[in-house]
Formats: C-alpha cells, sequence, structure tokens
C-alpha cells in the first residue's frame, strides 16, 4: 500500500468506525416527499441517510467527492438489496445530466467548503441543477472552539475483523475574522502486524445567516425558509440552522 492508499484507507475507516452520529432521515424523506423526485443527496458518504430513502423507495442519488466512501456506499447498497446511482463530483464542479426537484444536503456537508467563492460556486452548481419549481435543503453550523480538555484525547473503536481505530483531535487554529476552524488529527490503525498513523487538518469554514442569505442571493437562489434547529425563524444568535431555497 503507497502512502495515498494508506491515508485514504485509514481515514475513511476510521470515519466509518469512529463516527458518533447517524443523521435522521426523516426530515430529508419528508422533504423529498414534500418537494417531489427525483432528489440529489450531496455529500452522500457511505449511505446514510441515502439508502434509508432508497429503501422507502424515493427515487434519490448520491454524490460524493470521496470515491472511497462511494465505494462503501455501494457494498452497503448491495448488503441491503438496493440499487443506487452514485456520482463522483465536486459539488462545486457538478455537471450531472440530470436536473433534481429536490437537493440537500443531510447535515452540515457545506461547511467543509473552504472558502466563500467555492461555496458561491456550489451554490450555482446547485441552482443549476435544479428544476424551476425545485428546492434545495441546506444544514448549517457555526462550531465552537474544541474544549481545550479534549485535544489529546484518543478516541477509539475495534472493526469487525479486529482492527483497533484511533482518532485523537491534537490541535487547532480558531480564526472568527476567517470564519475558519482547522483542526490537526491523528489516525492511528492498529492490527498484529503493527501500528499505522497518519496526520490529517480538518477544515471547517462558516457563515452567519445573513452572509449565508446575501450568498444566496448572488448565486440567484432565494431562501424560502431558514429555521434554527428547533425549527423555530433564526435569530442573529443562531449556532445551527437550515436553510431551504429555491431558484429565482
Amino acid at each position: 500500500m503507497d502512502a495515498a492508499d494508506f491515508y485514504t484507507g485509514i481515514v475513511v475507516e476510521a470515519y466509518a468506525e469512529l463516527k458518533s452520529s447517524h443523521f435522521d432521515p426523516e426530515p430529508y424523506a419528508q422533504f423529498v416527499a414534500t418537494m417531489g423526485q427525483p432528489g440529489l443527496e450531496i455529500g452522500c458518504g457511505d449511505g446514510d441517510p441515502l439508502l434509508t430513502l432508497r429503501r422507502q423507495g424515493l427515487d434519490v442519488e448520491g454524490l460524493d467527492s470521496s470515491s472511497d466512501m462511494l465505494e462503501r456506499c455501494r457494498s452497503n447498497a448491495a448488503a441491503l438489496g438496493l440499487e443506487v446511482r452514485l456520482h463522483h463530483q465536486k459539488v462545486e464542479q457538478m455537471s450531472l445530466p440530470r436536473r433534481y426537484r429536490s437537493i440537500y444536503l443531510a447535515g452540515p456537508t457545506f461547511n467543509l467548503l473552504p472558502d466563500d467563492r467555492t461555496a458561491l460556486l456550489a451554490l450555482q452548481a446547485i441552482r443549476g441543477h435544479l428544476t424551476h419549481d425545485g428546492a434545495a435543503l441546506i444544514p448549517l453550523w457555526i462550531p465552537e472552539p474544541t474544549p481545550s480538555e479534549e485535544l489529546g484525547m484518543t478516541r477509539e473503536a475495534t472493526a469487525e475483523d479486529g482492527t483497533v481505530l484511533r482518532y485523537t483531535p491534537v490541535s487547532e487554529v480558531y480564526d472568527e475574522a476567517s470564519r475558519n476552524r482547522i483542526t490537526t488529527t491523528r489516525y492511528e490503525r492498529i492490527t498484529p502486524a503493527g501500528t499505522e498513523s497518519i496526520g490529517r487538518e480538518w477544515f471547517l469554514h462558516w457563515y452567519t445567516a445573513e452572509q449565508f442569505r446575501a450568498m444566496c442571493s448572488e448565486a440567484n437562489l432565494c431562501v424560502t425558509r431558514m429555521v434554527d434547529d428547533q425549527g423555530q425563524p433564526v435569530t442573529s444568535t443562531a449556532t445551527e440552522f437550515t436553510v431551504t431555497v429555491q431558484p429565482k
């Protein structure tokens, strides 16, 4: 295994085994059922919640920038006896033959885009893939700094084959001016043959509600709904909110 393969493999394994939350599929299923099909899940990863929607019979496709995560998604779909159409593209470069009545990101995947320019390109790509009456659902998050006591704290999980996977946040840069949080992490994979490790920086970029509204307008999208995590209209202090947009 070369360095690139090892890097990708250990990060994908760690993501799959160590992730502590699963997305509730119902809000996304309701969104697709309400706005109509076909649908597209951006950042589908290994199929959570995409495959649940497919099991419900919804015509939803998946898109992700990681070929490794898409392979896991295909394997998971096959294990469930499901057919799923997947696309290996970056959202800001998305060019698909189909238009969708509903597009959504499960969780704050949009925050992984590194800067405002890339985010604008992504919104323009989403706009270009919506039908005239379609809508997109975009959850967003304003992260807090990682508590200092959690830096250096290791999380561990054991895969089905007995491989031990460890994740440790080592250090962090939190810059409110640029709206960036960069967390340096270490991944370890422990097998009878020994321990392999790799470092990675996790990058988050965030927006206030008003900043995101302005960006949507620039992308020729109209914000039709913006609510916090309790389903209430967003205030200036909200740190989690979901935006629904439609073509102007």
